[in-house]
């Protein structure tokens, strides 16, 4: 059976009457197709207050961009009618079936490329769609709104707090994981214990209750342990291993560097030379863990641990503090993760290394939340795993004009929200 070409996108654009499409033009040298959308009806029901068989004011011309046909960029166009209402007086115009009100996109366009910023920075997205990347800000931004307006997030108990720098400079955003389903539950610029009181308003309005979360995995920020105690009086803190470790691993630094300054020929001596190849390899050999040593930095760290060198001993600081962590994880007894972090301290404090000893005094400081910290290893885990992800976030927001932009991609990417729109290339369910 014959059927026009006008029936046939009609069909495949979905729509159906009094809309369907009237005429349609491809311009092959362009590589696009225009689809002339036209609306048959001569009474329409009131849009504001859904009076039926109200008469057509005037018509809006308006267009959108759509899903590619074939490789053709494809666009509909229609004059949208107006209708004035004799029940609430007003002049209000007709809701399309294909674009939400004041998009100039399609929905189905939309939902793509929401599915693309998923996976790619927005400005390849934008490149593969052919659009600019501006207005996809807009769409990322307008549906994670929408869809976080509805998330519910009742039955959240255990978060964790960190931050991520935005960019050079003091540029900072606060964001909370819900440890227990694993994703962004909340993100806001700053760093300040205001972060974490927004943070509960945001919980309360999401159906959450900040009196019913027990515990907090964060680093040892003062501002965020104050709006923990203000927001979340009932949540005791750890502090994550991510963290205490990185806090070893820039101590060890700090004593490297300065000797490296300050004593340059026993270094040199020390190492078999002045290769700066050599002081490289060392570098990055003691930052990293055996298994993951290259050659030549196995070379240079043999050279390391037969030495008298401060940077020896700091490294063997931080690589017993790795075993204590480690160490905790497997017999998971608070006392003896006790007297194993004890006993660290006490080496740190008696090391002669002035970055060691000012860590050593900290984690004493915050000794409870270090120990709850190791033996929490499913939080630590995912708070880790989680700094991977907003780095990648970051990576996927390259170009990002503001800190909302770089927000609601975290958003779009970690929160795992249940109501944004489906990928439109999903197969059709089976009936």
């Amino acid at each position: 059976m014959s059927v026009g070409v006008e029936t046939l996108f009609t069909s495949a654009l979905g729509l159906v009457a009094p809309w369907e499409v009237a005429k349609v033009d491809l311009d092959t040298a362009k590589r696009r197709i225009d689809f002339e959308v036209r609306c048959n009806a001569k009474l329409l029901s009131c849009p504001h207050c859904n009076t039926p068989a109200q008469g057509i004011h005037d018509r809006l011309r308006r267009s959108w961009r759509h899903l590619d046909f074939f490789q053709f960029e494809a666009w509909l166009h229609a004059d949208v009618p107006r209708v004035a209402c004799t029940g609430c007086g007003k002049t209000t115009q007709v809701g399309v079936p294909w674009a939400r009100e004041g998009s100039g996109f399609t929905a189905l366009f939309e939902a793509l490329a929401l599915s693309l910023c998923r996976e790619l920075p927005v400005r390849q997205a934008a490149a593969l769609l052919r659009c600019a990347d501006k207005p996809l800000w807009r769409r990322i931004e307008y549906y994670v709104q929408q869809a976080r307006a509805i998330d519910d997030m009742s039955e959240v108990r255990t978060v964790g707090i960190d931050e991520t720098s935005l960019r050079r400079g003091q540029h900072y955003i606060t964001v909370v994981h819900d440890l227990a389903a694993k994703h962004l539950l909340f993100a806001i610029e700053g760093r300040s214990h205001h972060s974490v009181l927004d943070f509960a308003q945001d919980l309360k309005a999401h159906g959450g209750d900040p009196a019913v979360v027990h515990h907090v995995c964060q680093d040892m920020s003062a501002a965020y342990t104050k709006g923990v105690g203000l927001a979340l009086p009932a949540a005791a803190i750890s502090y994550d291993r991510f963290h205490v470790v990185k806090m070893a691993i820039e101590a060890m630094d700090e004593v490297r560097r300065t000797e490296w300054r300050d004593q340059p020929h026993a270094v040199h001596a020390a190492l078999g030379g002045t290769d700066r190849k050599v002081l490289k390899g060392l570098m990055w050999g003691m930052r990293k863990n055996p298994p993951a040593w290259s050659g030549q930095q196995i070379s240079a760290m043999h050279w390391l641990q037969h030495s008298t060198l401060k940077s020896a001993r700091a490294w063997r600081l931080k690589m017993a503090l790795r075993e204590v962590y480690g160490a905790a994880l497997k017999h998971n007894d608070p006392r003896q993760a006790q007297a194993d972090l004890s006993a660290w301290l006490s080496w740190a404090t008696r090391s002669r290394l002035e970055p060691f000893k000012k860590l050593a005094k900290t984690l004493k400081t915050h000794f409870a939340g270090v120990i709850s910290g190791m033996l929490d290893n499913r939080s630590n885990a995912f708070v880790e795993a989680m700094n991977g992800l907003l780095q990648q976030a970051k990576r996927a927001a390259r170009g990002f004009r503001t800190a909302g932009n770089f927000i609601a991609v975290a958003y779009l990417r970690m929160s795992k929200l249940a109501h944004l729109p489906d990928h439109p290339f999903n197969p059709a369910s089976a009936k």
